[in-house]
């Protein structure tokens, strides 16, 4: 299977590339984890790799366990020193105290 542009993933999906450009910006965000449901897990590599483009002094990791919603949120995140986690497909909860 060939992987999706990230324009196909774009027509597919609300990705809101912008708006996580502006939080990492914000955020002074050196580390940034994200976080894919299941059924973008596939597409995970490319918008990484559309996101290093895009903010090239931001390192991205993919977490590539268990994601059953936005409460499902790592216990490892402290342990990863990251400074933002994405979570793709829902909604913000508030759970930045987790890792800061």
């Amino acid at each position: 299977m060939q992987a999706k542009t990230i324009r196909e993933i774009e027509n597919e999906y609300e990705l809101e590339l912008g708006r996580i450009l502006k939080e990492i910006k914000k955020q002074k965000a050196k580390i940034v984890l994200l976080q894919f449901p299941d059924g973008m897990k596939p597409n995970a590599t490319t918008i990484a790799e559309e996101l290093e483009k895009r903010a090239p002094k931001a390192e991205f990791l993919i977490w590539l366990g268990s994601c059953f919603g936005a409460c499902d949120v790592p216990l490892e995140l402290k342990e990863l020193n990251i400074d933002l986690l994405i979570q793709f497909g829902h909604n913000d909860f508030g759970y930045e105290h987790l890792w800061r």
